[in-house]
């Protein structure tokens, strides 16, 4: 029998949505074993002068646990 669990993270970009994703799950591999899958609970920008300056998710990242 398998068992799961999700966590909840955010991350930023610079760049883009895209980069902001593959962070996050960078980071999130160098603590955690075994990450299965992710998806983007939420997506958002930060807007300075008109133009976007930051891109951030929140990210559900699911592992599996050691037995």
């Amino acid at each position: 029998m398998t068992v799961a669990k999700t966590v909840e993270l955010t991350s930023s970009s610079s760049n883009s949505f895209d980069d902001a994703v593959a962070e996050g799950i960078r980071r999130a591999n160098k603590t955690l074993k075994n990450i299965k899958g992710a998806w983007i609970a939420d997506h958002q920008v930060k807007v300075d002068n008109g133009e976007i300056s930051e891109y951030l998710v929140r990210l559900k990242v699911t592992f599996v646990l050691d037995d």
